[in-house]
């Protein structure tokens, strides 16, 4: 289970939300007779509204975050939700399937060689996994119960919203794997993988990283 404390995610809530828009794109605040905020991306017929404030979002690789509904947009901007994986995670899979079903945007990172593992280490402060970051809070293994906590006090749809074209990037690893030009005679050298993580107790033979599920 997670040593996050849950009171951590409460304070997202009273974050102030900022529009994300794509360069082409202006969004409306209009103020309606009953004194009621709302925001939309067409002007009201009486022309009576201001632009909102909005802020730039990077471009995804693999993906277009301008099909992306305007709120969820914003809330991916201020919470982005990265997931750590090894191969062969059976928790790693129903991270993917929890947040597939829930509509969350994410990038993937693989943690499959030793420079993986150290970085996993420094970052999560074991080496774990799934582990997962939402904007600065950690969560440490899966848990449908307490992700989905996080995700609501995030500002996430509780019900899908990505556009039926929307596809996340492709797992990429978390350490770039540097490949050495290779001379006339010699040919670069294949990166080292570490032992694949089981389910077996850290101090197994057979998985010497200490990865535990």
């Amino acid at each position: 289970m997670m040593s996050v404390r849950l009171a951590a995610g409460a304070a997202i809530v009273g974050c102030a939300a900022l529009w994300a828009l794509p360069a082409s794109a202006q969004v409306f605040r209009i103020v309606g007779p009953d004194g009621k905020v709302t925001f939309s991306d067409r002007p009201p017929p009486d022309g009576k509204a201001t632009a909102a404030n909005s802020v730039q979002m990077p471009a995804t690789a693999g993906s277009s975050t301008s099909t992306l509904p305007l709120e969820l947009r914003s809330t991916v901007t201020r919470f982005p939700f990265t997931l750590y994986t090894t191969p062969d995670c059976s928790p790693c899979g129903s991270a993917r399937a929890f947040l597939s079903q829930r509509g969350v945007p994410y990038t993937e990172r693989t943690v499959s060689t030793p420079a993986d593992i150290d970085a996993l280490q420094k970052i999560a402060g074991q080496p774990r996994v799934p582990f997962a970051t939402l904007g600065g809070q950690h969560l440490s293994g899966f848990s449908e119960a307490e992700w989905t906590q996080y995700l609501d006090a995030a500002g996430y749809p509780k019900t899908s919203q990505l556009p039926a074209s929307y596809r996340n990037p492709a797992p990429s690893p978390l350490v770039p794997v540097q490949v050495r030009e290779a001379g006339p005679a010699e040919a670069a050298p294949a990166p080292e993988r570490a032992e694949l993580p089981t389910r077996r107790s850290p101090e197994s033979p057979s998985n010497p990283a200490g990865i535990r599920f």
